[in-house]
């Protein structure tokens, strides 16, 4: 049974995440039609990574509520992991727009340099539309960030960066078409350059989100500091001593930690077995209730 706390995570999940959607449905229509009667490929690249963040936001729909799913027979650490393997293919997607952007503009700008071939120059429209994206795009961005940390959402958190990429690519093209504008014939190869440049930007983001969701699903332990906060709370605890073998990782949106401790040798299993309970509550009330803790209690030499 899927407690109140976890369908709430769910909800705000999903309403962030479907506010996305309708902004990028809208802002990918709009790119693509000025991007086609504006005649700015840095404008239709944009507007492909627009699709790309709602190709994104339809896997984050898809596998939270697979994640939010409580633990069964098959699956005893829960589903947690299932919300970094939608974080893994995020990044790895962001990879191919990259990429895809990379290759379009560096084609254009071999064809103009070295098979002379023309540039068209973009329109008013085109740079209407990337304005238009950078606020929008940098709007959702912040709000969504705001939604995964508080919900302690890696996934959202990854699809909060592919919308501030999509800001950079926008910030890129404004840039781009601006040049190609004021410039005239000279500048039109500032178009497909920007589109270039807007690649690295997103091969970073990509990079860095893709890594960290392999980490997770490769059992990476916590960083030092949660781990040595681990300890502290631990010890607070009256009694005990000596908390050793910690063992640590993430499960999707929450973290399993298993440690060894030592208490007096001869204390009962009942006061055993409450101290245990104590230092469970303490590490729940700070790392959330579905925390997985598994706790080997030792006699003191």
């Amino acid at each position: 049974m899927i407690d109140e706390e976890t369908k709430t995570r769910e909800k705000r999940i999903v309403r962030v995440t479907l506010w996305g959607s309708v902004v990028n449905v809208v802002l990918l229509a709009f790119k693509f039609v000025a991007g086609i009667i504006g005649n700015s490929s840095a404008m239709i690249a944009d507007a492909a990574h627009s699709f790309s963040d709602f190709i994104t936001d339809v896997i984050v729909l898809l596998f939270v509520n697979i994640s939010s799913k409580p633990r069964d027979t098959d699956h005893d650490y829960g589903h947690g992991k299932y919300e970094t393997l939608a974080t893994c293919i995020i990044g790895l997607f962001l990879l191919f727009v990259a990429f895809g952007i990379f290759w379009n503009g560096v084609a254009q700008i071999y064809g103009y340099w070295f098979k002379g071939e023309e540039l068209e120059s973009p329109g008013m429209i085109a740079l209407i539309a990337a304005a238009v994206s950078i606020v929008t795009k940098e709007i959702l961005y912040q709000y969504t960030k705001a939604v995964g940390k508080q919900v302690d959402s890696p996934v959202v958190i990854a699809n909060a960066w592919h919308h501030r990429s999509d800001a950079f690519s926008s910030i890129g093209t404004l840039l781009g078409i601006g040049g190609a504008i004021v410039l005239g014939e000279a500048g039109r190869i500032l178009d497909p350059l920007a589109a270039v440049i807007v690649s690295f930007f997103i091969l970073k983001v990509a990079l860095v989100q893709t890594s960290g969701a392999i980490n997770d699903l490769l059992d990476k332990s916590l960083p030092k500091e949660m781990e040595d906060e681990i300890l502290s709370l631990i010890t607070e605890e009256k009694g005990v001593s000596s908390p050793h073998n910690l063992y640590t990782r993430r499960l999707g949106n929450t973290i399993s930690i298993e440690v060894h401790l030592r208490m007096p040798g001869d204390m009962s299993v009942r006061d055993a077995h409450l101290l245990t309970r104590n230092i469970e509550a303490r590490l729940r009330s700070r790392f959330g209730n579905r925390t997985h803790i598994m706790l080997h209690v030792e006699p003191e030499k």
